[in-house]
Parts: C-alpha cells; structure tokens; sequence
C-alpha cells in the first residue's frame, strides 16, 4: 500500500514488486509484448549442432576446436548455451574427456542428420544455379547421333533451356574418344568397354543385322552360315570398328570375311542392298531408316555392340554435365532389353 506523509510517499516492499512488474508489463506493451520464454526461442544455431557432433567426434572440446577453427572456451560455450536451451545435459565432462549422454546420442544424431540435409541443400542450389546457363559438348558416332540423340537432346533442352548443348558427329566411335581426351568435348557417345581413363555409362545394346535386298528369297527369321557366306557383302572398310568386329566374328566361327563391296558412307550401303547389289551386316543404329522393301534378318549367332556415354574420370565437370548424364541414363532405362527385336 502506498501512504502519503506530508508530500512524502511511502512505498512497501510489496508496494515495489508491484511496481516493478507494472513496469515490465509497460515495457513489454511498447515493444508489441515481443518477450518470449525458452520454449518461445528459435531452436538451437548450426554453430551449436557442429559444435556438438564435432565434440561426439572427437571426444573432446580442445580437438573440436582446433577442427572447427575456433577457441575451446567458444565451443564450451556453445555446448552449454545448447544444454540450456535444450533444457538437459548432453556431455558428460570428465578427466579422460566429453562422453555422450543417453539424451546426448539421440540428439547427436539428430544433429548429423541436420548437417547432411543441409549439405544436400546446398549441392542442390549449386546444382541449379549452375545450370541457369553454360554448354554441354557432346561428342558422338554417327549412329547414335542419327537415331538416338536428337530425342535426348530434345528432353534435355526442355529441361533445361538455358544451356547450349552442342554435338559433332564421327565416323567412328574411335574418334569420339580421342575428343574427350584433347578436352574438345565433355561426353562422349561410344562403344564398351573403353580405356581406364573413363567412366562408363552403360545405355544400351546394339545388335547387328543382315540387310537384304528386296527381291531376296531367304528367310527373314534368321540366316544359316552357308546362307550368310553364300551372299554378296556389302560392310564397311578397314578403318571402321564394325569391320574388325564383324571379321572377328566371322573368324570365331571358322569363316573368313569376304565383302564384295565396302564403303564408308551408311547411306550408300542402305542403297546398295535397296537395289539388290548385296546383302549387309550393320549395326541396327546405323540401319535406320530402312529403306521400303530391304529385309532384316538375323545372323546366324547374336552379335551386338554395347553403347554407352563416357566422361573423363580425372575432369572437373560443370553442373550440366551431370544433368544430361541424368537425362541418358533416365533414357536408357525406358529402352526394351532386347534390342534384337526386328519385327
């Protein structure tokens, strides 16, 4: 109670709690009642979650300082701050060191599990702030770049518009390697296994095919050896795989390899048989599209090449890179196993 003597007020002790307590009910008033209590508080800071997993790591606060940088007592002291907020003991201090209590390893690895996340944020935002831009360099053999970029390409573009992707076309798989290797392309297209200096994707299988002409009697199904040496050939020169692929193959069975005609150009083997000049063993990329009328028929033992995407291991690769890794590999998964299927 207050009483009043003269001009003089007397205050009680009772009299000075309550005024003191009308005073910070004023003061929370004027700052738009902002005070919170510890349950109210934003949860703990990443300084205190790596300070924790660092100490659980080490099992002492002097190593986890020198780890993170910082001065011991700034680490007990985020470790403290820490307990407080939490509202329990963490650590158990001790001569041989900081031990994890029960509470303590439930929330450490809560902790490792917020530090993962927020590393997994942080290569997803690199990720995409990488590819607002930039240019993927592709290299590739003409079969595949005939009949089975251009619709990855596609994808890949509707996904990501804003990098260039650029492709150069060689007449054999061979070249495509040398590409990557004097740095002029970042992913190749080519034929495994390849050298050690790679890393391989595995796409897809493609098998060979016998092409014949139209008027050709032979059944489409699948050729006998006798029939398949009995025919005029029509392959590829030397200095393309497909002919020591197709001669190893011919010499495995006890066959030599006798072409009638050899050309370089897909183009001009497709018309040969199409006007009934010979029959020939291509892979099934580079005979789309069959011309009207040519028959297909299968070798007398399978026989087919392995297609795949290839990187430099030792590279360092923009962000693009990787996504249209991403865009083949998610390709080669809606692809049919068997590739042999001629129809």
């Amino acid at each position: 109670m207050v009483s009043q003597t003269g001009s003089l007020k007397h205050v009680s002790a009772d009299d000075r709690s309550d005024i003191r307590l009308s005073l910070r009910h004023n003061q929370n008033n004027r700052s738009g009642g902002a005070t919170m209590s510890k349950s109210q508080q934003v949860g703990p800071k990443l300084s205190q979650i790596r300070a924790l997993v660092a100490v659980a790591d080490f099992g002492s606060f002097g190593e986890a300082a020198l780890e993170l940088g910082l001065t011991q007592p700034t680490v007990s002291h985020a470790i403290a701050t820490l307990e407080d907020e939490l509202g329990v003991i963490l650590l158990a201090r001790g001569r041989h060191g900081a031990q994890l209590t029960p509470a303590g390893k439930a929330v450490t690895q809560q902790a490792r599990d917020v530090l993962q996340l927020l590393e997994q944020m942080q290569q997803t935002a690199n990720l995409h702030k990488g590819l607002q831009g930039g240019e993927v360099r592709i290299a590739t053999f003409r079969g595949a770049a005939a009949n089975l970029l251009p619709q990855i390409v596609a994808q890949f573009r509707k996904a990501h518009p804003a990098i260039a992707v650029t492709l150069t076309e060689h007449y054999d798989f061979t070249y495509v390697e040398q590409q990557i290797r004097c740095g002029k392309a970042d992913i190749g297209l080519t034929c495994l296994p390849t050298g050690p200096d790679f890393d391989t994707y595995d796409l897809m299988s493609d098998p060979f095919w016998v092409l014949l002409p139209p008027d050709s009697e032979l059944p489409s199904s699948s050729l006998t050896w006798e029939q398949l040496v009995a025919l005029p050939l029509i392959v590829y020169p030397e200095d393309n795989s497909c002919f020591e692929t197709v001669q190893k193959y011919f010499g495995q069975a006890g066959f030599a390899l006798e072409p009638r005609y050899q050309f370089r150009e897909t183009s001009t083997i497709l018309s040969m048989v199409a006007q009934g000049l010979g029959a020939a063993i291509v892979p099934s990329l580079s005979a789309h599209p069959i011309p009207a009328g040519v028959q297909v028929a299968h070798l007398p033992a399978p026989l087919e090449r392995q297609v795949g995407a290839v990187v430099l291991t030792e590279a360092l690769h923009p962000p693009g890179v990787y996504a249209f890794l991403q865009t083949l590999k998610a390709h080669a998964l809606l692809m049919p196993e068997d590739q042999s299927d001629i129809g």
